[in-house]
Parts: C-alpha cells; structure tokens; sequence
C-alpha cells in the first residue's frame, strides 16, 4: 500500500526477523510515531524530534539492557 498525506510511512528495524515489533514513522513537524505491528489500530505514541533522539541514544548507550542490571533492578509484571 502507497502511503499518502493521510497515512504515515511507518517501518520495522532490520533486526526485526518475527513481525512482532514496532514501527515508525516520521509524521512532518519533527513528531516521530511508534506503533505496534501486532496491532496497529492500538493507538500509537508521538515523540517529538527530541524525545526520539534522547530514546535512541539511550537505546544505544545499553540503558535500557535489562540483561546489564542486576536482578534487583529489573522490572517485574
């Protein structure tokens, strides 16, 4: 389907081999939106430009690696 004014380009990581992940779209503006690729008539979330970088490079700095912090720091359902 070719995106149009109405509908966002959105796209998945390279990394995302499952389908089960989100995607993003820039919307114009500097507002950035993520949505769930399992569901995407869940509402999906903006980011302005800044917040977006400040989360990847966050994402990249390994802040947010659960697997990096000791099990008293993990979250938990």
């Amino acid at each position: 389907m070719r995106p149009n004014r109405f509908s966002p380009a959105y796209r998945t990581s390279s990394f995302c081999a499952s389908g089960q992940c989100v995607e993003v779209a820039e919307l114009g503006g500097g507002r950035i939106a993520v949505r769930d690729s399992k569901n995407r008539l869940k509402p999906r979330h903006v980011f302005t430009a800044d917040e977006w970088e400040a989360f990847v490079r966050g994402v990249k700095a390994g802040e947010f690696d659960l697997t990096a912090r000791g099990p008293e720091t993990q979250h938990r359902p």
